[in-house]
């Protein structure tokens, strides 16, 4: 039998620095501080602490679940290693080899966990989408780019909400804003902050030439309630509502249900159109506006911009873009900060993004941001 206990120490050696970390003594205790608040009889009676109490917990016991499982995996794999020795029984190599391969691919996914490192990562996003240069093919383009980022949730397991679209005057959208919820959604999607160039042949060139053009991806962290840090006057507002638009079937409220507010001071401009009533829609942009005032404030505070809003400041520049998308004369997306490319676009503008917010991540952290 192939000897693999290089491998396996190895993945010992990994383990030990997840479990590092990762804090899982800390987690372990915490767990304990916690289960006794989730049980109180009361706990409901606060909702808003209620929510913040066991979704904490379902957080902490998640991990250690995780951590936990990969360790009894790891024991299963040394034991059959050690016993398949002894023995000298060669048939169980390919199902230990299967084991470990296992088990690297789950080290790595927990490995991208220790390169967070920003207050809110582990946070919702709120993710705008905005049409550049390029006239229709860049419309459209962003139209493409929206549904990059919804299959991407899909994949992820993450929930979306689209809550403002801008159509286009021929085809695609000017403009759209959404919602992705799920753990580290905010920290993996600002990998993705500053603008994307598609380079192809025009489908709405009757000559069919090729065509560059640019859309731009920002977003920010989505907090449910912000009202300790974020004070908004409601003189320093105009709120316009207007009808919905778009291709939203039964869901479009024929009356003048969606809302555009407008924060005067700092021009800030946030829009809702998908709920089902204007009070509705004027919640949901004032929370994506308390969000958008949160982080502008965050930044101000700092000396010098940090990792919310990090490297990508140096390469959204006008007439700079943070990655390439290739569909003629060949096909290949690269990342212009990393260096990262695939030659799968129709995967990637399917949403297979992990590998390029990946190693933007792992970018980041070589780059000392």
């Amino acid at each position: 039998m192939q000897d693999l206990t290089p491998e396996l120490s190895a993945l010992r050696r990994r383990m030990d620095e997840a479990a590092a970390y990762l804090d899982l003594d800390g987690l372990r205790q915490r767990r304990e501080v916690l289960e006794p608040e989730v049980a109180r009889p009361d706990l409901w009676d606060d909702p808003d602490t209620a929510r913040s109490v066991t979704s904490e917990y379902g957080q902490v016991t998640d991990d250690i679940a995780a951590l936990e499982a990969l360790e009894s995996r790891l024991e299963d794999a040394v034991t059959l290693f050690d016993l398949a020795r002894e023995e000298q029984d060669d048939s169980v190599e390919p199902e230990l080899t299967g084991m470990i391969r296992e088990l690297e691919k789950s080290l790595d996914s927990l490995e991208i966990r220790s390169l967070f490192s920003g207050e809110h990562d582990e946070r919702d996003a709120v993710c705008e989408i905005h049409a550049g240069e390029g006239g229709t093919d860049a419309q459209d383009w962003a139209e493409m780019m929206l549904r990059m980022y919804l299959r991407w949730a899909e994949r992820r397991g993450f929930a979306s909400e689209v809550d403002e679209v801008t159509e286009g005057q021929e085809a695609g959208i000017l403009s759209a804003t959404l919602i992705i919820r799920g753990r580290y959604a905010y920290g993996l999607l600002s990998a993705e902050r500053g603008v994307h160039r598609l380079y192809r042949i025009s489908p709405f060139d009757s000559q069919a030439r090729r065509q560059t053009s640019y859309a731009a991806f920002d977003v920010v962290p989505f907090l449910e309630d912000v009202s300790e840090e974020v004070k908004i006057d409601e003189k320093e507002l105009r709120i316009d509502t207007y009808r919905s638009s778009g291709a939203g079937g039964q869901h479009v409220n024929v009356t003048d249900s969606a809302v555009r507010i407008t924060h005067l001071p700092t021009g800030i401009v946030t829009s809702c159109q998908n709920e089902r009533s204007q009070f509705q829609n004027k919640a949901k942009a004032m929370q994506i506006l308390a969000a958008k005032l949160a982080e502008r404030q965050r930044q101000e505070r700092r000396a010098e911009l940090d990792a919310i809003s990090g490297p990508q400041s140096q390469v959204s520049r006008a007439g700079s873009f943070i990655r390439g998308y290739v569909l003629a004369p060949y096909q290949k997306v690269k990342d212009e900060r990393t260096g990262h490319e695939v030659g799968n676009v129709e995967g990637v503008l399917d949403g297979d993004l992990d590998e390029f917010m990946e190693s933007f991540l792992r970018w980041r952290r070589a780059q000392g941001e």
